[in-house]
C-alpha cells in the first residue's frame, strides 16, 4: 500500500527565460524487496533531506517516509523495474488508470475529456505509451495533492496549528477561469454584510496566479498497475507570473537518491532523482541577451527622463523656496466631543505666496474615541503650503511663518464652544518632524461664563488670534496681558514635511564658508534651528540690555561713565 507523504526541501528559483523552456528528467527504480526484518541503512553520503510520514486521503493508504539515501549502498534493481523519462513543462504523461479511464466514451463528459480521448486513441495506433511508471497531472487536471491543504508548519506528530496557519490554509493559488456575467443584468450582490465561512473561503483568492504541475510515480507491483493507491506524488512544480519557479522537492544535484519506503507485507524500496534537463544558454547567446537587456533598459530610461524633463524650476537668486505638506493628525484632551480645527498662517514681512495659495483651512468635525485616559479626535487632516522668502537686508534675521490654530466643538443642538487655542513656528529644518502643541482657551469671570457655555454654547473668544503670540499689529515696546484669564486645555498634534530650495544651496563649500548671507547660513548647517534660536536669544537680551540701560537715572549713568577714566590713571 502506498501514501502520499509531505516532503520539506523544496526550493524557489527565478528565471527570467520563458518557463516552457524548462524540462526534467526523472529516473525511479525499485532497489529491492526490503522484506519484513530488513533493517533501515542510514545513507552514507549527503544531508538527509527533510521530510516526515504524512496520511493518505485515499482509504488504506499507509504512512510513507522520503529520505535521501545514496545509491552505492543500495542493490541493482531487474532492468524492467527501472525508469527514466525527460519531461516538459504542463507535458502530459498518461498513467494507466487514465488509459482505462478516458478509452471508454462513457466516461469522457467534459471537452478535456475527449481531448484525453482522442490522444489516448492516437498513442494506441502509435503502438502504446512510453511511459510505465513515471506519468504528469497538468494544471488543467482534476487532481489536488493534499500536501497544499496541509496545516503544518513542522514536521511534529503533534503540532497544533496556529491562527494564521489555518486562515493560509483555505487560500486557493490556483488560476480562476471564470466568466463574466451578462452585463445587461447584475446577479450578484456587490457588498456582503453577512458573510459565510463558505463565502469567505471560496472568495479567498491570491491575485498571483499560479500553475501547478505534478510529476507523479504509480509504484504498485508488477502486473497490477493502475491503481490510484499505488499513486504517489515525487515533484511538485509552481510557477507564478512573475517567473518565480518552487520545486519541491529540489533537485538532487550531487546529493543522493530520495528514498521511499512503503508500508505493507513486502515494504518495497524506491529511489528516485530529480535533474534539471533544460537545454543551457550558450556565452554567446547570453551575452547577446544581456545587451539586449541593456538596450532596452537604456531606452527606457531615456523615455522616463523625456517624461521628467532635465530643467527643474528653481527659485530667483537670493530667494528661498519653502514647501510645507502638513497634516493635522489628532486631537486630544479636550472636554467636549465632535471637535474641528480653524486654522491660517502668518507670512512675515520679506515673506510672499502665489495669489491663489490657501493659507487657511477648516478641517472636518470629527468625533472622539477613548485612548488610554485621553478622548482623542484623529482628523488626519492634509495641507500644502508654497511661500517664498526674498532676502532685503544682509543684517537683519528672517521671521519665521507661524500657523495658528483654534479647536471648536460642536455639539447636537448646534452649539459650538471654544476649546483651545495654540500656534506653531514653522520648523527651520527641512525633514519630517511631528510637534504636539499645547493650547488654552480664555475664561470668563464668575460661574456665569461657564453655565452659558454649558447650557447654551459660546464662550470668550479672542478677536484676533495673533494675540496668541504677539499680535502682528503691536508696535510697542510693552505687550501687558495683566488679568487676562486663561485655562490650559488639549494639544493638537501636527506632522509636517518641510522642503527647502534656494540657489545658495548649489554652491560650493569655500563659498558657503564666507557667511556672507543668512541663505549661506540656512543652506550650509544642518544645525539651522539651534545658529536661529541662539541669535534671536542674543538680540533679545541686548534689546533688555538696551532697555534697563535706558531706564537708569542720567546722573548715575554720567558718573559712572567719568570713574572709568580715572581709574585707568596711573
Amino acid at each position: 500500500m502506498a501514501g502520499a507523504a509531505r516532503r520539506g526541501g523544496s526550493a524557489v528559483y527565478r528565471s527570467r527565460d520563458p518557463i516552457r523552456n524548462l524540462r526534467l528528467r526523472v529516473r525511479i527504480q525499485r532497489v529491492a524487496p526490503a522484506g519484513p526484518l530488513l533493517p533501515w541503512v542510514p545513507p552514507l553520503a549527503g544531508p538527509e533531506r527533510p521530510g516526515r510520514a504524512d496520511r493518505a486521503a485515499d482509504a488504506g493508504a499507509g504512512p510513507l517516509r522520503v529520505t535521501a539515501a545514496p545509491r552505492a549502498g543500495a542493490q541493482r534493481p531487474p532492468e524492467d523495474e527501472a525508469e527514466e523519462v525527460e519531461v516538459g513543462w504542463q507535458e502530459k504523461l498518461f498513467s494507466q488508470f487514465e488509459v482505462d479511464l478516458y478509452l471508454n466514451e462513457s466516461a469522457c463528459q467534459t471537452p478535456l475529456d475527449w481531448q484525453y480521448h482522442e490522444e489516448i486513441r492516437k498513442l494506441e495506433k502509435a503502438g502504446g505509451r512510453k511511459n510505465c511508471r513515471i506519468f504528469t497531472y497538468t494544471d488543467h487536471d482534476r487532481f489536488t495533492n493534499l500536501e497544499e491543504l496541509c496545516q503544518k508548519v513542522t514536521d511534529l506528530d503533534h503540532e497544533v496549528p496556529s491562527y494564521l496557519v489555518e486562515r493560509m490554509a483555505n487560500v486557493r493559488r490556483r488560476r480562476q477561469d471564470r466568466r463574466p456575467v451578462e452585463a445587461s443584468s447584475l446577479k450578484s450582490k456587490i457588498i456582503t454584510w453577512e458573510p459565510s465561512e463558505e463565502f469567505k473561503k471560496n472568495n479567498h483568492v491570491i491575485n498571483t496566479p499560479v500553475q501547478t504541475m505534478y510529476i507523479m510515480g504509480d509504484l504498485g507491483p508488477y502486473g497490477k498497475l493502475g491503481h490510484r493507491e499505488y499513486e504517489n506524488v515525487l515533484c511538485t512544480i509552481k510557477v507564478d507570473g512573475n517567473g518565480v519557479i518552487t520545486v519541491k522537492p529540489d533537485f538532487n544535484g550531487t546529493k543522493g537518491a530520495y528514498r521511499i519506503e512503503l508500508d505493507g507485507e513486502k515494504r518495497e524500496v524506491w529511489e528516485y532523482t530529480i535533474e534539471n534537463a533544460s537545454a543551457q544558454v550558450q556565452p554567446e547567446e547570453e551575452e547577446r541577451e544581456q545587451r539586449v537587456f541593456r538596450e532596452l533598459y537604456g531606452r527606457h530610461r531615456d523615455y522616463l527622463s523625456g517624461l521628467v524633463g532635465s530643467d527643474f524650476e528653481m527659485p530667483l537668486p537670493g530667494t528661498l523656496r519653502l514647501l510645507v505638506n502638513g497634516e493635522i493628525v489628532s486631537a486630544q484632551g479636550y472636554e467636549y466631543d465632535n471637535l474641528y480645527v480653524h486654522f491660517f498662517l502668518e507670512l512675515p514681512n520679506q515673506w510672499s505666496s502665489s495669489p491663489f495659495q490657501q493659507l487657511s483651512g477648516v478641517t472636518q468635525t470629527c468625533a472622539t474615541k477613548a485612548v488610554g485616559w485621553d478622548n482623542v479626535a484623529y482628523f488626519c487632516y492634509p495641507f500644502s503650503v508654497d511661500m517664498f522668502y526674498t532676502q532685503e537686508d544682509e543684517d537683519s534675521l528672517p521671521q519665521w511663518p507661524v500657523l495658528y490654530f483654534e479647536v471648536l466643538s460642536l455639539d447636537f443642538w448646534q452649539r459650538y464652544r471654544v476649546e483651545g487655542y495654540g500656534s506653531l513656528v514653522l520648523p527651520t529644518c527641512p525633514g519630517v518632524h511631528t510637534l504636539t502643541i499645547p493650547t488654552w482657551r480664555p475664561v470668563g469671570l464668575g460661574p456665569v461664563a461657564e453655565m452659558r457655555r454649558f447650557f447654551i454654547g459660546g464662550s470668550p473668544e479672542l478677536e484676533d488670534l495673533t494675540y496668541i503670540r504677539i499680535p502682528s499689529t503691536f508696535k510697542g515696546k510693552r505687550l501687558s496681558r495683566f488679568g487676562f484669564r486663561t485655562e490650559t486645555t488639549g494639544s493638537v498634534t501636527f506632522r509636517l514635511c518641510c522642503l527647502q530650495q534656494s540657489r545658495a544651496f548649489l554652491e560650493n563649500s569655500a563659498l558657503r564658508q564666507r557667511m556672507q548671507s543668512v541663505l549661506d547660513r540656512l543652506g550650509g548647517f544642518s544645525q539651522q534651528s539651534s545658529v536661529y534660536n541662539v541669535l534671536e536669544a542674543f538680540q533679545r537680551a541686548r534689546r533688555r540690555m538696551q532697555e534697563a540701560r535706558e531706564s537708569l537715572p542720567q546722573d548715575l549713568i554720567n558718573t559712572s561713565a567719568s570713574a572709568v577714566p580715572q581709574s585707568l590713571e596711573p
